[in-house]
């Protein structure tokens, strides 16, 4: 079995000055032969990422996106440090070589190759599973995201990632001003989508967690001999102290199930339709039963997920819609961000919050 994507031709405008790149490898690795094979894996929305192969070895470098970036976003430096010192406490966390800035490719991380199964849209080919194999698999994905929300953060020296409580607040707070800096006149404008949150949300945090923020079945590596068994969590850009409950919520906003609306369908890229996937409400009940964290109406952390996703599309599409990404999926986010729109005021409308 091999990896369901794998790197390709590096996009026209996101190359890599080969020479440099092969420089620091080798002061990283001296005993490394030849010169690299620079490729550039298709998948993902936001940082870029590389695979550098040598005869003997292969490599991912990982940079930030071009164009405008939010304030804050894509540390490159802050997102090594993390991996770096969870990986002890918590080993689906890939090996960090080195964190730089090089010519003509800035801030940038180069990390072990994790050889694996990335469950993307659909399941590789020649892995057939039952319905019972799928749930299997499907519960031992949540269970890695429960494992994380279990682990000491206090012990893996990870007590000052995030500002702590407050958490929730931040968030709204947040990602409503990323979205009006990030709008165009072609997508809506989330009003009331924003009041709602702002209205609804808990006065408190559930608990204060590490947290993965980008936690999808496309973010994890199954071994290549067992399927069923999460061997890599990768992407861990955005991963702070938060509430696990905010956590559950963005990972659903991605879920997409077999009898959900032709538009989600199209929005769907991980395997969540097959038969055997749990549904959102019942991940939801398998993470409470599991970690005694629950709300009594789970519609907030819903919407809000939804709220997310769009904001992080329209930033997305902004660099587009402004020429400073090249990426022609993109060019299609302005009408995924309206529909997430709709979504949510449809879950609004028919909340009992």
């Amino acid at each position: 079995m091999k990896a369901s994507d794998e790197a390709g031709d590096v996009r026209q405008g996101e190359e890599l000055p080969g020479q440099v790149v092969d420089a620091y490898l080798k002061t990283l690795q001296p005993n490394l032969q030849g010169q690299p094979v620079i490729k550039q894996f298709p998948g993902g929305a936001s940082n870029l990422t590389y695979q550098v192969s040598y005869p003997e070895r292969d490599f991912i470098l990982r940079r930030p996106p071009l164009g405008r970036k939010a304030k804050g976003a894509h540390d490159m430096k802050r997102e090594s440090e993390l991996m770096r010192a969870l990986r002890p406490a918590y080993p689906y966390v890939p090996e960090v070589l080195g964190y730089t800035q090089l010519d003509g490719v800035g801030d940038c991380y180069v990390m072990e190759r994790m050889v694996g199964i990335i469950p993307r849209k659909d399941m590789p080919k020649g892995i057939q599973l039952t319905a019972e194999q799928t749930r299997q698999l499907c519960l031992n994905v949540i269970d890695r995201l429960i494992d994380l929300h279990q682990v000491d953060i206090s012990q893996a020296g990870l007590s000052g990632l995030g500002k702590g409580e407050g958490y929730i607040a931040r968030q709204i707070n947040g990602w409503s001003e990323r979205f009006e800096q990030a709008h165009t006149d072609d997508v809506g404008e989330f009003g009331s989508v924003m009041h709602w949150l702002k209205d609804k949300m808990p006065v408190k945090d559930n608990a204060i967690c590490l947290i993965h923020n980008d936690y999808r079945f496309d973010n994890v590596v199954l071994d290549s001999h067992n399927p069923f068994k999460v061997v890599g969590v990768l992407d861990w850009e955005m991963a702070t102290l938060g509430d696990p409950l905010m956590d559950l919520g963005n990972s659903l906003a991605y879920w997409v199930q077999a009898d959900d609306e032709p538009m989600m369908q199209m929005m769907r890229r991980q395997p969540t339709h097959l038969p055997g996937m749990l549904t959102r409400a019942e991940v939801r009940d398998y993470y409470a039963a599991k970690t005694g964290w629950q709300a009594a109406n789970f519609d907030f952390y819903t919407v809000y997920g939804l709220f997310r996703l769009a904001v992080i599309v329209q930033q997305i599409y902004y660099r587009f819609a402004h020429g400073q990404t090249t990426n022609p999926a993109f060019a299609s986010f302005g009408q995924v961000a309206n529909y997430l729109e709709q979504r949510c005021m449809r879950l609004i409308d028919a909340s009992t919050l």
